[in-house]
């Protein structure tokens, strides 16, 4: 049963995580790109819109596999419940 709770904790923060950064990248990785821009001193708009792009998908790749992460543990610990439940019914 702990191990389930676990599963269960686990998959539902990276779940959140992912969908927050899944929906936030574009703020993300906009205020990354201009960082990057104050650091450099200046640049031309193609190449800051090359960094700003690249920067928001990396933030949807990342929020994309810690969701996907998410669910997959969400689905382990609910058949993980079903499981142990099932043997508990069959030992009555």
């Amino acid at each position: 049963m702990i191990h389930t709770k676990i599963l269960l904790w686990m998959g539902s923060i990276s779940a959140i995580i992912g969908l927050i950064l899944l929906f936030s990248s574009v703020s993300f990785g906009n205020s990354m790109a201009v960082n990057w821009l104050t650091e450099q001193g200046g640049s031309s708009p193609e190449e800051y819109n090359i960094v700003m792009k690249s920067y928001i998908n990396s933030f949807i790749v990342c929020g994309g596999i810690l969701f996907a992460f998410g669910l997959f543990m969400n689905g382990l610990a609910y058949f993980t419940f079903l499981i142990n439940n099932g043997d508990k019914k069959q030992q009555l």
